[in-house]
């Protein structure tokens, strides 16, 4: 298997023919799809991750509710809840556009990729 220093290397890998669509990492099962990948767990966790340009990990609300639903204790709060929750959270989460969120520290024009800007002279 190439080597993954990234998890949006899978998508890369799988659109390349380099691997399948569908296989095992890790022991984790993974299902590359669109702009994404779904990862399950050996005892049935999912984790369902978009990509932004630059290959940033992001989320919306469905697929943190089908996270949270596949949790050993499920839990699945309503979108209000979700949305409140992530409004707590603003030092952890960027909202890269609307209803899509990443984990801080990422450019918060991720979706977009680069943007040009004039230097100073």
């Amino acid at each position: 298997m190439p080597s993954l220093d990234r998890l949006a290397d899978l998508l890369v890998l799988a659109r390349s023919g380099e691997i399948s669509r569908r296989g095992e990492v890790g022991g984790y099962s993974y299902a590359v799809h669109g702009a994404g990948c779904r990862l399950a767990s050996p005892n049935g966790i999912d984790i369902d991750v978009d990509f932004a340009a630059d290959g940033t990990e992001i989320f919306d609300f469905w697929r943190l509710r089908r996270f949270g639903r596949s949790l050993p204790t499920p839990v699945d709060p309503s979108a209000e809840d979700l949305r409140s929750a992530v409004e707590e959270l603003t030092d952890l989460l960027t909202e890269v556009r609307p209803g899509w969120f990443t984990a801080s520290g990422s450019r918060r024009d991720a979706f977009e990729g680069p943007t040009s800007s004039a230097s100073p002279t």
